[in-house]
């Protein structure tokens, strides 16, 4: 009787399929990998604001609250440099889009207004319905000593069973900021609230009979 020879060749090279069978099965994988996508560098609206707040609060600036009246003048209030900060509540409690639990939650776009000669990046949500934050707009004046943000637009929305208030505000970089506030109740009518304040624009010069439809 014969005793079978085994092919030591074949052999060999079966082990070595299968030796290399685990590393040619990860580049495989790798392969179809797709990178994953960073998420987009958001412009860092909070921080810019505080710093806004923070040099009013260190300045001699005159600062007015004004506040449109139903029969068309308005009422103004002078305010101390420690309230500033109270008044700047609207932007300083906004989230923050920044932070690590906003990662991928909303996307950046850019582009270049050129009758306004601005850079205007917009920020928005990528659900909507999900957010406070409707949308976050930087203005940017390009400069060749150094580029300026001019304005920063945002608006927010927040709703539930028996209301929604809508916001849009608006921050005049090194000079004003504006909100406007639209509040819907439950059965009850729509209702419109505005106000500004100024602390770095010249205070406007009323003829006489201006001062007096003002008062």
């Amino acid at each position: 009787m014969k005793t079978p020879r085994i092919n030591i060749i074949n052999l060999g090279m079966k082990n070595a399929f299968f030796t290399l069978l685990p590393a040619i099965l990860l580049l495989s994988c790798s392969g179809d990998k797709k990178p994953k996508e960073e998420a987009p560098s958001l412009f860092p609206v909070n921080s810019f604001i505080l710093s806004q707040v923070a040099h009013v609060d260190t300045s001699l600036y005159s600062i007015r609250k004004i506040e449109p009246r139903k029969d068309g003048g308005n009422d103004t209030t002078y305010f101390q440099r420690e309230q500033f900060r109270s008044l700047a509540r609207e932007f300083l409690d906004l989230p923050d889009l920044t932070r690590d639990k906003f990662e991928g939650r909303y996307t950046k776009e850019s582009r270049f207004d050129e009758m306004l000669n601005r850079l205007i990046i917009t920020m928005l949500p990528v659900n909507p319905r999900e957010e406070e934050i409707q949308r976050e707009e930087v203005l940017i004046q390009p400069d060749p000593s150094g580029d300026r943000v001019t304005s920063i637009i945002i608006d927010t929305y927040m709703s539930n069973r028996d209301s929604s208030v809508q916001k849009r505000l608006l921050w005049q970089v090194d000079e004003s900021f504006q909100v406007a506030i639209i509040k819907q109740l439950k059965a009850q009518p729509e209702t419109t609230s505005t106000y500004r304040v100024v602390w770095n624009e010249p205070e406007p010069q009323y003829t006489e009979e201006e001062n007096k439809e003002n008062e």
